[in-house]
């Protein structure tokens, strides 16, 4: 799946994705705007398990909201900006993932992984309002069925054999039943792994399945075994759609975020947001009809005191490096009382 740096051609499946990723990110219009966010989570003995968190071992919750659906609570997800980044993220997980060695594999995985990319894109569209769109890809690597005979697992490492072959036999039945179409219920809950892969099953989504095998004729029974598992995967069949406006896209909850900060920094500032040079006049003449104007020998409408007409103008735009930039500025306009000579000018209360 990973393949190999050395050559552009050796590289796998997993690298290719990701430049593919921002290959399409980069050739997109410059009024479309990409957020790109991993996760990185891994299902050890039934339990879920941050590879990215400060703390791999504990185990987390898995939850549901009608508005979201399914998610893990508080698993730690980042932000990045090219391919590199993905996987720089990948190899600091992969370090935390539970490997050991058995009797028919050195570096067997003791555990399910799904490296999770969520891409995010932001547009104005023609009807003139903001539309948001996402897409989610999951890549999952699942750890092979064992035969306790072959592995010669005891202990702790049969234990983990016993919860792999029971999520990947849930998995099997739920597939079964997306593929048979008749049933009226699919096992989902029945295990954190296809609870977790609901909607990349069964949901707005595309699933491919790759499955290793091998040509030992010592081998043959898993090999059909696993073959016959992969075709029943191929079988499945979905309709999707473009995943529009979703409720937990991360640009619409920035944006919300944005737009709070705005009304509470407007609220602050207890002035006025204009649009046109129109409302900054309109403004202003409010205004005059409250400043004091009186009359002297020398000026009939004589101010009587200064005034500063203030004008905040505030730029939002994302930089070079990726973050968003905020600038300010301000223009105060200042109309000083012209300074009077006691001697030339004979004020009304002195007569």
């Amino acid at each position: 799946m990973a393949g190999s740096n050395s050559a552009p051609e050796l590289r796998g499946i997993i690298p290719n994705s990701f430049a593919h990723i921002f290959s399409h990110i980069a050739k997109a219009k410059d009024d479309e705007k990409f957020l790109v966010c991993v996760t990185y989570l891994e299902i050890y003995n039934e339990e879920v398990r941050d590879l990215l968190g400060n703390n791999p071992h504990q185990s987390l919750e898995v939850k549901e909201r009608p508005d979201i659906g399914v998610f893990v609570k508080d698993l730690t997800g980042y932000v990045v900006h090219n391919a590199d980044e993905l996987e720089k993220i990948m190899a600091v997980g992969n370090k935390y993932r539970h490997i050991e060695a058995t009797a028919m594999n050195i570096e067997s995985s003791r555990s399910h992984a799904i490296f999770s990319i969520t891409v995010e894109s932001i547009k104005k569209g023609a009807d003139g309002k903001t539309h948001v769109n996402m897409g989610k890809l999951h890549l999952v690597d699942l750890a092979g069925s064992e035969g306790q005979s072959k592995t010669q697992a005891t202990g702790t490492r049969l234990k983990e054999a016993t919860k792999i072959n029971q999520s990947l036999s849930v998995l099997g039945n739920v597939i079964s039943a997306l593929v048979d179409g008749k049933s009226t219920h699919i096992p989902y809950r029945n295990s954190k792994l296809t609870r977790l892969l609901q909607d990349s099953l069964g949901g707005n989504s595309k699933t491919v399945m790759i499955a290793t095998i091998g040509p030992a004729e010592s081998n043959y029974v898993e090999t059909i075994s696993t073959l016959r598992y992969a075709n029943r995967a191929k079988n499945i069949e979905n309709k999707t759609h473009v995943n529009s406006e979703p409720g937990d896209a991360l640009l619409t909850r920035f944006q919300q975020e944005i737009d709070q900060l705005k009304k509470q920094l407007e609220e602050a500032a207890n002035g006025y947001v204009v649009h046109n040079a129109d409302e900054l006049e309109k403004i202003m003449a409010v205004g005059n009809k409250y400043r004091h104007i009186g009359a002297t020998a020398m000026n009939i409408e004589s101010s009587r005191s200064h005034a500063i007409f203030s004008i905040t103008v505030e730029s939002i735009k994302k930089g070079a490096d990726g973050k968003t930039h905020v600038n300010m500025g301000k223009l105060h306009l200042v109309d000083l009382a012209v300074r009077l000579n006691f001697y030339l000018i004979k004020l009304h209360s002195l007569n």
